[in-house]
């Protein structure tokens, strides 16, 4: 098994400051070799004090930007879609900053649900306009993206958080019509759940357009706790070769209230490395015997 293995910084605090540096080595200890980081806001972070500071804890980073609908490529307003271009080459400069070599998440725009939105039907023609400002966009923001040495990571989202990306189907549009090695698909397990008829097949489906994977359980816990079938990613991710990061994102917490949002980050409670240790663990462990029926059992 020769994927590192990663944790999302918003596990342990958001916003994230330099004051939570030091849970880069918890995120070490706990088995990780990779953080994902939110992509920082103008003044959030110094780059190269953050740099540094996850070196030291012997972990690499990548970047998950934080589209709104200001910076959007599928906007009708021409201002937003040239600041969705904007926005995206501003993450390729900081990932360039960083060393990050991927900054993944639903590039394309168009937020519904964390942005106040709720679906709504739309129309043909809106659709191939808003697929057509996204191609554009991601195709200019890919010229910067191959200057620095950055991939970008298309993520389709549940039909609750977007209309634009919902499986790797529609993700693979964009990438094909891009067409550039700067552009790939990320998936998130999570989303996969509700959108995907098989998720191992949409494994294979995506092949080598695969760039970043994140691994979360069907309801937001602990890779492990929920009903995801991990032998057959596992298997799948085998298959296809990826051999990139697989980043967890656990954000279940403990207070099950009704009315408390499942959707929304919480910041914990308690103090929840052993869990995610032993969530690490279960992975590494499913990762690396799938990669040895692979070559030894030639099953995928």
């Amino acid at each position: 098994m020769t994927n590192a293995i990663g944790v999302i910084s918003m596990f342990y605090a958001r916003p994230f400051g330099r004051e939570h540096f030091p849970t880069f080595q918890r995120m070490k200890q706990a088995g990780a070799d990779v953080v994902e980081l939110l992509v920082p806001e103008p003044g959030e972070l110094d780059l190269a004090e953050t740099k540094a500071a996850a070196a030291d804890a012997g972990l690499s980073i990548v970047l998950a930007a934080r589209v709104n609908l200001t910076r959007d490529l599928a906007s009708p307003d021409a201002a937003a879609h040239q600041a969705g271009i904007a926005y995206l080459e501003q993450c390729v400069d900081i990932a360039a900053a960083l060393g990050a070599g991927i900054v993944g998440g639903p590039l394309y725009g168009g937020p519904l649900l964390f942005a106040d939105r709720a679906p709504h039907p739309v129309e043909p023609a809106e659709r191939h306009r808003r697929a057509d400002a996204v191609v554009r966009g991601l195709t200019q923001a890919a010229r910067r993206a191959a200057d620095k040495g950055v991939v970008l990571g298309v993520e389709p989202l549940n039909r609750f958080e977007t209309d634009m990306c919902n499986t790797c189907r529609h993700a693979l549009d964009y990438v094909e019509a891009v067409a550039s090695p700067a552009v790939g698909v990320m998936l998130d397990t999570f989303h996969m759940n509700m959108e995907e008829f098989d998720l191992a097949a949409s494994i294979r489906l995506a092949g080598p357009q695969l760039v970043h994977f994140q691994a979360n359980e069907n309801n937001r816990g602990f890779v492990g706790s929920g009903h995801i079938d991990w032998p057959a990613i596992a298997r799948a991710l085998a298959a296809s070769g990826y051999r990139g990061p697989i980043v967890l994102e656990p954000f279940r917490r403990d207070d099950e209230a009704a009315g408390v949002t499942l959707a929304q980050w919480r910041a914990p409670s308690r103090n929840e490395d052993a869990e995610l240790t032993a969530s690490i663990d279960y992975l590494k462990a499913t990762l690396a015997f799938a990669d040895r029926l692979a070559t030894t059992k030639g099953i995928a």
